[in-house]
């Protein structure tokens, strides 16, 4: 099934000036080699820590972060992504310098236009769960810390590998709700329950918090993902990983339970079958 949308960029029709088997999946070639290593680790966790107060930082380190990973499992260079759930900008930012044509997708206009910043000329105000593309229109499809706002994350999902043509890369990432920032604002007092962690941090801060279980977020678990993953028809799954760990850490997502409050983030990355 494809969808039209009314939009000055046209993805009626697959969009792609690069062919599978060549570049787009010969990883990222003339650029710095992405290293999952201890220091980016603590460069990204050191970024995590003033997102309240300095999200300029942090939404720029972890844009760059992204674009270096994605970009270790597909050449950006002359690929169209598709980022699904983009906000205000800062990974446009960050994939355009990589060489990509950048198309974001966000259900808040609030959200495109947070601390100030306006969305680009390719951003489209949607829902994640019925992406308005056509069957293979990207390259490259992209989500990262919103599957967990969506009340049908695994929808969600199946449309990003959808948009995706032939060959191309989904790179699908989300905060599990047993690790440390599952309950977002509101952990991790979330340990104690969604409603009890929401109704702590109204009380203590005299307002809401912006992420309200069962409304704005929802739980979504490592096993999830894993499962998710194996019932793939569509794509081959390249990796399944805790997206900020230095790679000799990776593979606590083997073992049950510990990989729930150990993981922090789970990236899935999958390859869309030629065929």
């Amino acid at each position: 099934m494809q969808r039209s949308l009314s939009h000055p960029f046209d993805c009626t029709r697959p969009v792609s000036s690069a062919r599978y088997g060549e570049e787009v999946l010969a990883g990222a070639a003339g650029s710095e080699p992405f290293e999952a290593d201890v220091s980016r680790a603590v460069r990204l966790f050191s970024s995590f820590r003033v997102e309240q107060t300095d999200p300029d930082r942090f939404y720029r380190d972890l844009a760059e972060d992204s674009a270096a990973q994605v970009g270790s499992y597909a050449t950006l260079s002359g690929a169209t992504i598709l980022d699904v759930g983009g906000g205000p900008g800062y990974f446009q930012n960050a994939f355009e310098a990589a060489g990509c044509t950048y198309v974001a997708l966000d259900a808040d206009a609030g959200e495109m236009r947070l601390h100030g910043r306006q969305p680009g000329v390719r951003t489209v105000q949607g829902d994640g769960q019925s992406l308005p593309f056509a069957d293979g229109a990207f390259d490259v499809c992209y989500s990262s810390n919103v599957a967990e706002h969506v009340p049908r994350p695994w929808q969600m999902a199946d449309e990003m590998v959808r948009v995706t043509r032939p060959g191309g890369i989904v790179f699908l990432s989300y905060t599990v709700w047993f690790g440390p920032w599952g309950g977002h604002e509101t952990s991790p007092w979330h340990y104690l329950g969604g409603e009890r962690a929401a109704r702590r941090y109204e009380a203590h801060r005299g307002h809401p918090p912006k992420n309200r279980i069962g409304e704005s977020l929802f739980k979504v678990t490592v096993a999830d993902g894993v499962r998710w993953s194996r019932s793939q028809r569509k794509a081959e799954v390249i990796d399944v990983i805790p997206r900020y760990h230095p790679r000799w850490a990776q593979g606590i997502v083997r073992i049950p339970g510990v990989r729930e409050l150990a993981t922090w983030n789970l990236a899935v990355v999958l390859r869309v079958h030629p065929w």
